[in-house]
């Protein structure tokens, strides 16, 4: 029987195989050393594209990792049929939230961006005090998406899972290797809300892409029409004070696509009478299975 911190650094060291070759080994902590590194070095970018005017604020930040690392990440990734497949009219994707089932060097990766220090550096570039990131990874952990998949327009719900805190940004890492601008599967923000022009953050490989969420951040995830897996990291941060000037509580809120009148209709519909089962019933009504529970 091994004894407390002998479990630990199991649990958090492990070796990985890199194009079946070289041999590395390295824990999350490892990582947020790499990632904190990356980012002191565009701190001064990053912020002055957070705090661009008139758009929903965001910031890029490519070759986050170095390529073992980036690399590892996307092997480590399960295929399609042990992830879930979320399939509704407002999107279509594969999440993995039970990270005790896959790799371990997802879940190293996952809470490398829940480091105090990455917390820490992310914070001072938003100007966004008390972030708290989400051990128990309500709506975050991987997502991958395949040839026709998709995330209409959108907001994300306003606050975690026990409506303590506000959700205020979304921290999205992309790790396929060689992903073309022309494969889709973009992220794209409509800074002047659904229907207007739409702003596009490709999903390049080794990108880390942060942006805040409150009741005007709408983005979507353009279809993807390369017969690959687009995959990616997901994070999200939390506060008790939201980002916006709308204090309330929101679910998820779907829209259609520009020239989708019956869908955009439908898809406001089924937000407004979520909404209300939620704030009727509330929590104890309805709880979203997407919870890791280690």
């Amino acid at each position: 029987m091994c004894v407390e911190t002998h479990c630990v650094s199991i649990r958090s060291r492990y070796t990985s195989v890199v194009a079946g070759t070289t041999s590395l080994t390295f824990s999350r902590t490892d990582i947020a050393d790499q990632i904190v590194n990356r980012l002191t070095e565009h701190r001064e970018s990053a912020t002055a594209a957070f705090n661009r005017r008139a758009q929903i604020p965001s910031f890029i930040c490519d070759d986050l990792l170095p390529l073992a690392y980036a690399k590892a990440t996307y092997q480590a990734f399960p295929p399609p049929d042990r992830l879930v497949l979320k399939k509704t009219l407002g999107q279509l994707k594969f999440v993995g939230y039970r990270m005790d089932e896959y790799d371990p060097l997802l879940e190293e990766a996952v809470y490398a961006f829940q480091d105090p220090r990455v917390v820490s550096l992310i914070a001072s570039i938003t100007s966004i005090p008390g972030l708290l990131p989400d051990e128990r990874l309500y709506a975050g952990g991987v997502s991958l998406m395949a040839q026709g998949h998709y995330l209409n327009p959108h907001l994300d719900n306003s606050h975690d899972r026990d409506r303590r805190n506000h959700r205020v940004l979304n921290l999205l890492y992309y790790v396929t290797p060689d992903w073309r601008d022309d494969y889709g599967g973009h992220l794209e923000l409509w800074d002047n809300g659904p229907g207007r022009p739409q702003r596009t953050l490709h999903s390049r490989f080794n990108r880390l892409v942060v942006m805040r969420t409150d009741e005007r951040s709408w983005h979507s995830v353009s279809p993807v029409r390369h017969a690959g897996n687009r995959c990616c990291v997901s994070n999200y941060y939390f506060s008790p004070q939201p980002v916006g000037r709308d204090v309330s509580y929101h679910v998820t809120s779907f829209r259609g696509w520009p020239g989708q009148k019956i869908p955009d209709f439908f898809m406001q519909l089924d937000s407004r009478v979520r909404w209300m089962v939620r704030k009727v019933g509330g929590n104890w009504l309805f709880k979203n299975p997407h919870v890791y529970k280690k």
